[in-house]
């Protein structure tokens, strides 16, 4: 087989997105030789935060939700999703991969179905405690199932071979360091810190329950990383304005981080964020206590995510309804007691799993049988 070419595919939210650039970073390192191509949806998000650059190719599938959604969208989708597997075969035929490294997203499922049709090998990274529904049916015909921790075998049969690896991690995270961080955005390292996000997407109700409080935790000296997300950044901006100049000096907000999202997460004391995929390794990678606030109206994987760490001692889970009575008195209490502080962030780093990009990278060198050719 001459051919060095892996398949990339991932997409729909910045939980399915960043694992694959953290192993991508790792796949650079460990085999500089191999032709990396990126699959991801025409219309996903994927689009924004994948550089198109770097790549042997960078290419788009049709793809579309079948969970959640009517009976015309089905159909629809389902149409696409026909489209989109003869898509990935054609793409598998034309440069014949060792193997299809995937991790979630609406183009995952025409290219593992159109990969598969053509005989090439599957692995997949599983990035939250419980496998989404199209991922799971995935892995089915997967070679290698890998995931972030040990409880996710439970979830797939026992003719599934799972193994848990961690989180991976981009570099600008690894990296990241308090003292950066603080002078990075103009902290004061006397002041305890507070970082707010929602995801890649953002989060409405944080971002109102924020605001309903946002001046009486600026007035009692706490120092707040806020992101918002895009949508309501023109409403975060009119909060802010509204603010007496010196609490604004200690309220930092930004519609997203990127590359920055690291020293966020290296600056703050506490967290108040969704349950997405990545906090499983975020968190623990920077020992971070967090307020967990799961997504309401998905499937159950942010409550799950929520309560591996919830049970770890890590962070407290508050659910969407009660952030507006609960939130307030939650974050007084925890920022008001050190010790409980300092014991929830020896528990996060306790679950932190070092070097999981590198030990994805290395079964799936194995699986495309590339390791032999570094």
């Amino acid at each position: 087989m001459s051919s060095k070419a892996l398949f990339i595919a991932a997409g729909g939210t910045g939980g399915g997105i960043y694992p694959a650039l953290s192993v991508v970073e790792a796949l650079c390192e460990m085999a500089p030789h191999a032709q990396l191509h990126f699959i991801g949806s025409v219309t996903g998000i994927e689009n924004e935060l994948v550089p198109q650059e770097g790549w042997a190719g960078f290419h788009r599938v049709q793809s579309g939700a079948l969970h959640g959604v009517r009976l015309r969208k089905q159909l629809s989708s389902l149409f696409k999703i026909a489209v989109g597997t003869w898509q990935a075969w054609w793409l598998a035929a034309k440069y014949r991969p060792r193997a299809l490294f995937l991790t979630g997203g609406w183009a995952t499922f025409p290219t593992a179905l159109g990969c598969w049709l053509r005989g090439v090998p599957i692995v997949v990274y599983v990035p939250d405690v419980e496998p989404a529904l199209g991922v799971k049916a995935i892995c089915r015909f997967a070679r290698l199932v890998l995931t972030p921790v040990p409880e996710s075998a439970a979830y797939f049969r026992r003719s599934v071979r799972v193994e848990a690896v961690g989180y991976p991690l981009r570099r600008a995270l690894l990296t990241a360091d308090r003292q950066t961080a603080y002078a990075h955005f103009n902290l004061d390292p006397q002041r305890s810190t507070l970082l707010v996000f929602g995801g890649s997407l953002g989060a409405r109700s944080l971002n109102n329950a924020l605001a309903a409080i946002l001046p009486d935790l600026l007035r009692e000296g706490v120092q707040v990383l806020h992101i918002s997300g895009k949508t309501d950044w023109e409403t975060v901006q009119t909060h802010r304005n509204a603010l007496d100049p010196d609490l604004q000096a200690r309220y930092h907000a930004f519609p997203y981080l990127h590359n920055d999202m690291g020293l966020a997460l290296a600056a703050a004391d506490l967290a108040i964020c969704r349950a997405g995929a990545s906090v499983l390794g975020e968190l623990t990678h920077f020992g971070l206590p967090a307020i967990l606030v799961p997504y309401p109206y998905a499937w159950r994987y942010q409550k799950v995510n929520a309560d591996w760490l919830v049970e770890r001692g890590a962070a407290l889970r508050l659910d969407d309804e009660r952030l507006t009575s609960d939130l307030l008195p939650t974050l007084r209490a925890l920022l008001n007691d050190s010790a409980r502080l300092a014991a929830m962030r020896e528990a996060a780093r306790r679950a932190a799993v070092p070097n999981a990009a590198q030990r994805i990278a290395e079964r799936l060198l194995k699986v495309a049988k590339l390791a032999e050719d570094r």
